[in-house]
């Protein structure tokens, strides 16, 4: 697959945490900050829109992995700062080094990996 995704390429994205994205909210805690679920879906977005302009209309990116640490709880109220940068390429496969800001204050980071897919295809083989 002949792609124009290179080393380098870097995404950002904004979100103010909101009642809407809290542990308490998504279920994985019981504290009303930012959810470690809600940190890897901003990952997650900010990685996919970096690239999905550079990819065909029939193709699109699914994530595969994701390895991040949570390092810092978010009040609701809070304006978040993700940030995406791909660090390989490997045919298919790209591989994003991804960070969430809170001001200056690293909340969380890790990696992400994502596969280059035919949307058909993938849609066919995703049906039981």
């Amino acid at each position: 697959m002949e792609t124009t995704i290179t080393k380098g390429i870097k995404g950002e994205h904004h979100l103010m945490v909101t009642d809407e994205n809290t542990a308490t909210r998504y279920g994985s805690g019981l504290v009303d900050v930012f959810a470690t679920p809600a940190m890897i879906a901003l990952m997650e977005q900010t990685s996919l829109q970096s690239i999905a302009w550079l990819l065909p209309h029939d193709k699109t990116s699914v994530g595969t992995e994701v390895c991040v640490k949570h390092l810092r709880a978010t009040p609701v109220g809070h304006k978040l700062r993700c940030e995406s940068r791909v660090t390989e390429v490997q045919g298919r496969k790209v591989i994003f080094e991804v960070s969430v800001w809170d001001d200056q204050i690293l909340v969380g980071h890790g990696s992400h990996t994502r596969m280059v897919v035919d949307k058909e295809k993938f849609m066919a083989q995703s049906k039981l």
